[in-house]
This record gives structure tokens, sequence and C-alpha cells, in this order.
């Protein structure tokens, strides 16, 4: 009980040099149970979505995927015949049968020829309007449509876009254009995530579709009081045999919902990383916290010793205010996590994705991860502090606060990190200089933990070397403050080295990942400009395959020298080991393409791969399964026939564009599948006749203006493109880091406040011989500059070198430029100064507003 009270009066007694300790618990653990809420309120929406919008039993065509959204290579999805209703009406336990259809692989434009559909990547259905969608959709005006000239669309969509009763839109497909009128508009009665949902009578919907009548996508069952969905499902495959995929209501959610589950892992499991690199800052903020406070309690603490207390008790003691912070800044976090998944769902909404706070969903789990996660990291950082106090002799009582460091103790720290740090280097080393990426991977891997556990032991060894450099550059033109300023900084290499490693961290990942964002753009701008021998690139950014009509209008620009087509389909191959390869890619494309992309080759030429009945492989693929120059392979193609196809050349798989890519002619590609089945082209190459690229690049965005799903991109634009994407990744993560930053931004707030605390007596007797308010203030600034532009150094270079050997690893991928993004790297070190000014605010405003004959009579 003794233990306890001690705990309790020191805890309230330093409660405001504690709160920035428990900010940090409380971030740390409010990202964490903020992301678990709001992972499982999307779950939740999906679940409820899913459960409400699947039929008792659904029949799809035999080539649809379990979600039933698969589009055939030829654009269209997969059809049966109509006549499949009716035997499905005929099995027993069946109430109704309705046939739908539906596609995915649509364009819904406006009378502008604007994209209707969501930015937030969820999907544009389009199909026919049902008494099974009626039953999650709520007409609010207008009527369902009825004829070819009307469209329902849901009132999301028409919200963000302003659409009303009335307007044209146009659906755009692999068959062509269809135009209508908003004949009405429905709302959700489920949460809708985010899709854009248009509806058309069935007719119009086959003939929008799939281009004739006659047949559906789906069956829509339902079953008749009494049967279950099992049962009815047993039925209705005894009827149609195994002809067609028939699944029941709960088969066809869990599809869905698996099909979402992937991307809901990787943004949780990203986002807790991030929350994991804040955990990691914070431990460091509350190490410093608890050492400082341990040093200026040596004297009480020797008193306690020397009236009885145990070395044990003053552990237990210091260890229960870790306890109490640690669930004070849980209790809070577990609270704002909640706050901080309402703030994420916003956000989503104002991205197209909308959820709803009805759904929000708070297991029992969170809060309790949440509280032992942020009570254990704190007790467990605070153990070292709580070790070195219970060591404190009686004696201490005799002496000034703040024992001196342990010699010993210094050394052997100082070995320990220089082995680690050597280790990390080493296991650099043998990643950048392996030529297998999974190997290289692990080797990165490793070398990355053990540096960072390097560089943070050795930062007090390391903070009297740097800092003394950054105090000769920047503070010595301040003359005497800027000198204690740098002495201030010296005076505990090891809080200084832990406080820079908080920041060192966060922007060590920063540096990195800025380093392999540009070396990535930069190689690939490489490529282009070394393989890529067209003028322009044609394609579709929501994956929409290229129609014919659309290619027609490309090769109907004049001044083009030649135009490439490109497609990609899949097929079973037979090897000569054989081995027999289900569902492998192989590219059909024009002869052009040969010279349109410049690929390597290790045998053969590549122009005789697009002769009749040929084809190429890459090197890799010849060599696991004993491919040589003449060899046949059997290729039976998806919707065709199989073709025994002569391998004429084999590329080099050293390369980025295509790499890993298996070339044949379209035109034997059309020998084997009939016309009705041929994939449409993934892109299309255009070149321009020497000297007329800019009227060409003109005429083609004019001639594809009534296409608005696909995109012209000159080289340049394409470049541009891709720096974009890399970009908004970047930023991204940027934005995740920011919060492991804040942290350690804290740290040196903490780190200064309570030094000042530490060094009331000293200020006091500064400012008794002369030192002005402003110059106080300033040294503490620059104190905390320097720290700052310490933590920056260290992280900026770490981070460098796993950047530069990363991007070793990439080169095996083809990423072969090593790009140094040096105006990222300034301005991160020129803000790290500005950081640390802001820092110092707070701490040197207060210690500018002591009380001289107060501070130094202060023991």
């Amino acid at each position: 009980m003794t233990v306890m009270k001690t705990s309790m009066r020191n805890f309230f007694a330093h409660k405001g040099r504690m709160a920035l300790s428990a900010v940090a618990v409380l971030l740390s653990v409010a990202f964490v149970c903020g992301t678990l809420v709001f992972t499982d309120t999307m779950n939740t929406t999906f679940d409820k979505l899913f459960a409400a919008t699947s039929s008792d039993v659904t029949v799809s065509a035999k080539g649809a995927s379990d979600t039933g959204q698969t589009t055939s290579d030829n654009g269209r999805p997969p059809v049966m015949p109509a006549a499949v209703v009716g035997k499905v009406r005929a099995a027993a336990g069946v109430k109704a049968a309705e046939g739908t259809v539906f596609s995915t692989s649509v364009t819904v434009v406006d009378a502008d020829k604007d994209s209707l559909s969501p930015s937030s990547g969820a999907p544009t259905i389009v199909g026919s309007w049902n008494g099974n969608d009626a039953r999650t959709m709520k007409i609010t005006s207008g009527a369902a449509p009825k004829n070819s000239g009307q469209v329902m669309v849901d009132a999301d969509t028409a919200d963000k876009h302003h659409l009303k009763l009335g307007d044209e839109i146009g659906v755009i497909s692999a068959v062509g254009t269809h135009t209508a009128r908003i004949s009405g508009i429905a709302d959700f009665t489920v949460t809708n995530p985010g899709a854009a949902i248009f509806y058309l009578d069935t007719k119009t919907a086959q003939r929008t579709l799939v281009g004739q009548t006659g047949v559906f996508t789906n069956i829509n069952v339902t079953a008749a009081p009494g049967v279950t969905d099992a049962q009815l499902k047993k039925n209705v495959v005894g009827e149609l045999g195994a002809a067609y995929k028939v699944q029941t209501a709960k088969e066809t959610a869990d599809a869905n919902q698996k099909d979402v589950e992937g991307f809901l892992d990787v943004m949780k499991y990203a986002m807790l990383g991030f929350a994991g690199i804040a955990f990691l800052v914070g431990i460091f903020l509350i190490i410093n916290t608890f050492s400082m406070l341990v040093a200026q309690r040596t004297r009480e603490i020797g008193l306690m010793r020397a009236v009885g207390s145990s070395r044990g008790q003053v552990n237990r003691s210091v260890l229960v205010e870790a306890l109490l912070l640690g669930f004070v800044g849980s209790v809070l976090g577990v609270g704002a996590g909640v706050g901080i998944a309402v703030g994420l769902m916003k956000l989503m909404g104002q991205m197209g994705m909308h959820l709803s706070t009805s759904d929000l969903t708070v297991a029992w789990t969170t809060p309790v991860l949440g509280l032992i996660l942020g009570v254990v990291v704190t007790v467990l950082a605070a153990y070292l502090p709580a070790r070195r106090a219970g060591k404190v002799s009686p004696m201490a009582a005799l002496r000034d606060a703040g024992a001196p460091a342990d010699a010993r103790a210094g050394r052997i720290r100082a070995l320990v990190g220089l082995v680690l740090t050597g280790a990390g280097g080493y296991s650099l080393y043998l990643a950048s200089a392996t030529d297998q990426a999974k190997q290289g991977s692990a080797w990165l891997g490793l070398g990355i933990v053990l540096s960072l556990i390097g560089f943070v032991v050795i930062g007090p060894l390391l903070a009297g070397g740097v800092v003394r450099v950054l105090g000769a550059v920047l503070l010595r033109m301040f003359g005497p403050v800027g000198r204690m300023a740098e002495r201030n900084a010296l005076r505990n290499p090891r809080r200084t080295g832990a406080t820079g490693a908080a920041l060192m961290i966060g922007l060590a990942l920063v540096a990195c990942l800025s380093v392999v964002g540009s070396s990535m753009v930069a190689s690939a701008s490489d490529q282009l400009d070394k393989t890529v021998g067209t003028d322009f690139i044609i394609q579709s950014d929501s994956g929409q395959r290229i129609t014919p009509q659309a290619v027609k209008a490309v090769k109907d620009v004049p001044g083009m020298a030649r135009v490439t087509e490109y497609r990609t389909t899949t097929a079973d191959y037979t090897t000569p080991d054989g081995k027999t390869l289900k569902d492998t890619d192989i590219t059909a494309a024009d002869p052009t393409y040969a010279t349109d992309l410049r690929t390597k080759t290790v045998a053969g030429d590549l122009k005789d791969a697009y002769l009749p009945d040929s084809m190429s492989v890459y090197d890799k693929f010849a060599k696991a399964h004993g491919i040589h120059l003449g060899s046949k392979i059997a290729v039976s193609f998806k919707d065709g026939r199989t073709a025994h196809l002569t391998v004429r050349a084999i590329t080099s798989s050293d390369g980025l564009i295509d790499a890993g890519s298996k070339y044949t002619n379209i035109t034997t590609l059309a020998k084997y599948v009939p016309a009705a089945k041929m994939p449409l082209d993934d892109l299309v190459f255009a070149t321009a006749k020497d000297g007329r690229q800019d009227a060409a690049y003109k005429a083609l965005k004019s001639a594809l203006h009534g296409y608005p799903q696909y995109t012209v991109r000159d080289q340049t634009d394409y470049k541009k493109a891709l720096k974009d994407q890399i970009g908004q990744l970047l930023n991204l993560i940027y934005g995740l880091l920011a919060l492991a930053i804040i942290v350690a931004v804290l740290g040196v707030v903490n780190t200064l406040a309570l030094s000042v605390v530490e060094r009331t007596r000293e200020i006091g007797l500064m400012r008794a011989i002369g030192l002005s308010r402003r110059q106080l203030r300033r040294m503490i600034r620059m104190e905390s500059v320097v720290i700052a532009l310490f933590g920056a150094l260290l992280g900026l270079g770490l981070g460098m070198g796993w950047g530069a050997t990363a991007q070793k690893l990439l080169a095996l991928q083809g990423l072969k430029v090593l790009e140094i993004p040096w105006p990222t790297i300034i301005g991160v070190f020129v803000g790290s100064a500005f950081v640390g000014l802001f820092a110092a605010l707070v701490p040197a405003f207060r210690a500018g507003r002591m009380n001289v004959l107060n501070a130094i009579a202060t023991d």
C-alpha cells in the first residue's frame, strides 16, 4: 500500500510532465483501435450488403467468377440461354426464378461525356431492373425503366453528379454506346459502399451489354416455404447438371466478401504497421520521460532508501507510475480510436465510399487489445529507468540531483551498438550483392532491423560528434548563447541520443521510400526511352478493353505510320518436358509490335515469333521447361482450339516492360479462336509519320472524343501518369508516417520541458548574471534545433542507405536506375529545423517566465 501511495503521489505531482508521454500512448493506441474499428465496420457493411442482395440460390454461366462479375476477354459477360430459366422453375422447391443480365465492364457518361463512375475504385454496374434488386432499392422519384429510352440511376450517384429526371446519359460497353434518359432514381435500403448502379429494362440490357436478346448472366431463384437454400441448390443442380454455376445465398455472400477481404486486410495491416512504428517512437519518449524523472528525483529516492525502502519497492513505485500512465493514455486512446474510425468513414464518404455510422462496429477485443498494448508497452519502456531508480543508494541523498552516468555501462553500450551497426551494414551489403530477389529481401529486412537497433544503441556515442559538428556550423555564430545551447545538448548524450532516435525512425522510413519511389520512376522512364519505339499509347484506365470501332477510329487518323493492336488471353500449355500449365498468359499482337517495343532476345529474332503458328517465350520459362529454338508447344486457347506453335525466339527476362511475356501473332490467335470469342485489345499503339507527331496527337484525341473510356497518352504523358501514381502512394505513406513524427516531436517537447525543470536553478543563476529572457529562449530553441537536426541526419542517412540497397534488389526486376531525390531529402532536413523550433516554443516560453529568485532557491 505504501508503494501505491508513493506512486500515486509522484504521478499526480508530476502530472504535467507525464502529459506528453500520455499523449504519445493515446495517439498510438487510438491509431490501433481506430484501424480495427474502421475495418470491422467495413466488414459489417459489406456483410449486410451481400446478405441483402443475394437471392436464395443464384445460377450463373460456367465462365463466371464466384462473385458473378467476370467479364470475358471479348468485353462481354458470360451468358446462358433464357431457356435455362424454365428448367430452373421446374426444379422441386422453387417458388420463383427470374433471369437478369448485368456487367461491370462498362463506362457510363453524362451528356458532356464526363464519367459517372466512382473515383474510389468501386465498380460501375449496369444491369436489368429485377425483383431481387427491388428488395434493396427503393424508387424515390420517377419510375423504373420500361423501354430502351429509359434508365434508372441510384440516388448516391445522382446526388454526386447532380443528375435529375430527364437527363441524358450514355452506357458504353463492348457492344457500343447506348443513350437513354433518366426515368427514375432509386435509393439504397442498405448501405452502399460506393458503387454506381444503373438499371435498364431487360431487353435493352441484353442488347446493350451482350449484343443479343434471349440470354441472361444470372438467374435469381427464390425457395418455396420450408425449403432450405442447400436443398434448393441440390434440386437445381439435379435439374441442370454441371453445365452452370449454382450457389446458395451464403456461398455468394462469402465469395463477395472474400473478393473485398484482400483489400481490407492490406489496409488493416498497413495501418497497424504504422501504428507499430508510432508505438516504437513512443517507447523512446517514455524512456526519456522516466529517465529524467528518476534523475531529478535522485535525492528523493536516496532519502526513501535511507529510511528503509528496498530496491524492489523503489523499482515497483516507478513501474506503478508507468502503469498509471499507460492506463490513462490507453483509456483515452480507445475513445479517440472510435473518433478516428468515424473520421475515416467520413473521409471515405468524401471519396465516394459511403459508410453509415449505424454500422459502427466496436468488437470487445478492440478496447481490450488497446488497453493491453498501451499498458504493456508503457511498463516495458519504463523498466530500465525503474531498474536504474532501484540502484540509487542512500548516499545519493547527500549529493545534488542527477547521479553521474555509469562509464562502464556507456562503454558496453557503445560496443554493442557498434557490433549491431556493423552487422546491419554487412547484411545490407549482402542484400545488394545477391542475384536472387527472395534471398536479398531477407538480408535487406535483417539489415534494416539491425542497423536501426544499432543506431539507436550507439546514438549517445554519435551525439557527441554530430552535435559538435552541427554546433560548429550553426551555433557558433550566435556567440555564448549558441555555445551554451551546444553544451546543453551534449550534457546528457544518452538523452540526446534517445530523443534524436525517436525522430530518426520516422525520417529514415521517409528517406528510404523517397529513394525507392524516385528510383522506380527514373527506372521506368529510362526503360520507356530505351525500349518503347511508339509515339502514342491508347488504353482504358478503368480496365475496359478497346472495341473494334475505337481501333478503326485510331487507324483512320491521318498521318499515322503504323497502328499496333495488343491483346492478352490465357491458354493451357503442354511443354516439351511433358508438363501441362493451366491458365497461362499469352500475348497476341501485330508484327509491328517488335518495332514498337525493342525487346532484347537471347536466341532467335522476335519478328519470327509473328510468323504463322509461331511464338516466343522468355528465357527463364525456356530454361525451366527445356525449350529451345524450334521446340513445339501445344497451346490450348481459352474458348478456342489447340495449336502446336513453334518457338522462333527466346526473349530476355532482364527488362521492366512486358517482362515474362510470351508473344504470338493476332492472326495465329484468330486461326484457333472463333471470331465471336476473340479477345478485344488491351492496348493500341500508334506511331506518327516523321515530323507529324503534334498534329497526330491532336487528331487522335479528336478521333477518340466519342470514346471517353479511353485515354491517349504520348510518352511524356505516360511518364507523368506513372510518377503521379507512385507520388500518390508515397503521399499516403508519408501521411501515415506523420503519426510517428508527431509522437517524435512530442518527445522533443517533453525532453526540453523536463530538462528546463532539471536546470531550474542553473537558469536562475544565468538570468541573475545577465542572461536576458530573449537570449534564454533562443538558447533553448537552438538546443531543440540541434537535437532535431541530429535525428534528421541519422534518419536521412540511414534511410538513403536502406533505399539504395532496396534499389539494388529492384534492379533484379528491371528497375536499374538509382535516383536520390535530393530536393525531398534537403526539404526534410530543413523542415526538421523548423520542427525543432516548433517543439521548443512552449518550453522556451516557460523558461523565460521563471522568477529569477525562486529559480535560484530551487533545491
